[in-house]
């Protein structure tokens, strides 16, 4: 039995923690607040309760394979419900379309919008399924220590149909034309870190998650979620250390002995980071023991951050779903000003959240609780003006958009944004998803799992493989604690 100190109760922490007790190794997960869930943690504030982070729960085999590891169901943890529609989306005032859970009603909505894109759409779906498949089966349960790993007959076999080196703009025109349909199938790819002319079609997989699999919400929130996993690492032994921020480590021939917080010192055989992958290379590791300088990382492409409202508002919101999202007119330059040139958005595209559509126990009777967000480039100066003018900005497009009255309705707000993923999550350049899925970025070309220095130090989450998002960072930590069972054994 080892002794395993995971640090950061974020998704990923928390799947190599319970993965590793399941397999007899003595865990301690030490986290910086005073909860488990990292970017998923929650808060509650005049009777209105918020998840802080993600709201989309999609790729559901991805947690039911997941519980499934240790003999059990996502429903013995929490209950979910699927969205109908999924989401809604506006081109404009009044100028809106309702995605349909029912893939037959979707196919018709296609063809109601372009004549000839219903068959189209479904050979399109069939054909990001196969992408699915072997993505989510194969390609990214793979730690990516070399090529050999991804020598498999399947996966070679397969490669041209994985549509790797096309890009996810070219692929999808050759489908669609219609401006609408391309801003349905290509709003996805937005967080993923890259333009949609930068992005690989295999990234189509993406569609096939939202369409086919389908958009959920967890009774209770997403944090639910966050509590059924902390629920089974308890169960199995892991040890849960609240308010220990990792200051420092203990170094002896070329392992990690010890981790010492900001109160005390834990002695570990090996070492997981689920924490921020930058803050503890660069500002906790000795530079001897790094395997990466700032250069490289200055040079790598992030996903975007965030500019978030947690609103309460003392009345009910007629004509609104749980997931809503208002485009401009201008899709792809919003794009660009989070990708290709780095700036505050003129005219960004706007997600509303309203979970108290769906669940009534997240907001005080006859109240609505909104969550209001706008993707932008990570590193930038967020200032408290900009905040209010983006704020302002986001309330009457709102509004004019919906129809719908509410900015002297509020009752409760609170702001969240790049400074502030920086302060809780130590947040490389302030990012909310972590590093882009681009082409040079993928599979053995982001940054490391394994530490080349220290051989009993491993990384996990956002910043390494497979990439951003809850399901990759469920599976990034399934792969970690896997690979540290492995060498343990080949050390016995």
């Amino acid at each position: 039995m080892a002794r395993v100190i995971v640090i950061g109760a974020g998704f990923s922490g928390l799947s190599t923690a319970a993965t590793l007790a399941n397999n007899g190794h003595k865990v301690i997960v030490l986290e910086k607040h005073d909860m488990a869930g990292g970017r998923a943690r929650k808060f509650s504030e005049a009777g209105f309760t918020f998840d802080m982070g993600p709201s989309w729960y999609w790729m559901p085999d991805v947690f039911e394979q997941f519980f499934a590891s240790f003999g059990k169901q996502v429903s013995d943890f929490y209950t979910l419900k699927r969205l109908d529609p999924s989401y809604t989306i506006y081109f404009g005032p009044g100028d809106k379309v309702d995605l349909p859970a029912d893939e037959e009603a979707l196919i018709a909505l296609f063809e109601s919008i372009e004549k000839g894109s219903g068959p189209k759409l479904k050979k399109f779906l069939e054909e990001a399924a196969f992408k699915y498949e072997i993505g989510i089966k194969n390609l990214v349960f793979k730690p990516s220590k070399s090529l050999l790993e991804f020598a498999d007959w399947n996966i070679v076999k397969s490669a041209m149909k994985m549509h790797i080196l096309q890009s996810f703009h070219g692929y999808i025109r050759k489908y669609f034309t219609n401006p609408k349909l391309l801003r349905i199938l290509e709003f996805p790819i937005l967080f993923l870190g890259a333009t949609a002319q930068k992005t690989p079609a295999l990234y189509s997989l993406m569609n096939y998650g939202d369409m086919k699999l389908g958009t959920w919400y967890p009774e209770n929130g997403m944090y639910s979620v966050v509590e059924g996993f902390e629920k089974l690492a308890v169960s199995l032994g892991v040890q849960f250390h609240y308010k220990q921020e990792v200051k420092s480590f203990q170094i002896e021939k070329g392992k990690i002995t010890g981790v010492a917080t900001n109160t005390g010192s834990f002695e570990a055989d090996y070492v997981v980071a689920s924490a921020d992958y930058h803050h503890v290379e660069q500002h906790i590791l000795p530079k001897a023991y790094r395997t990466y300088d700032e250069k490289y990382w200055d040079s790598r492409t992030m996903s975007p951050s965030s500019l978030i409202y947690y609103l309460g508002v003392n009345k009910k919101l007629n004509g609104i779903q749980h997931h809503t999202l208002i485009f401009n007119n201008d899709f792809e330059k919003h794009a660009e000003q989070i990708y290709e040139n780095p700036q505050w958005p003129e005219n960004p595209s706007v997600y509303l959240s309203c979970t108290s559509q769906s669940d009534h126990s997240v907001a005080p009777e006859g109240m609505e609780n909104l969550f209001i967000l706008i993707p932008v480039a990570p590193g930038l100066d967020d200032t408290d003006e900009i905040r209010q003018q983006y704020f302002d900005f986001s309330i009457a497009r709102i509004e004019e958009t919906l129809g719908i009255q509410f900015k002297d309705h509020i009752v409760y707000k609170r702001i969240y944004s790049n400074r502030d993923f920086s302060a809780d999550y130590h947040a490389y350049k302030g990012n909310a998803y972590g590093l882009a899925n681009t082409l040079r970025q993928t599979a053995i070309l982001k940054p490391s799992m394994f530490n080349k220095k220290l051989s009993n130090l491993l990384y996990t989450g956002q910043l390494t493989i497979p990439g951003p998002g809850v399901p990759p960072a469920i599976i990034s930590g399934q792969v970690a604690a896997r690979e540290i069972i492995k060498k343990h054994q080949q050390s016995l």
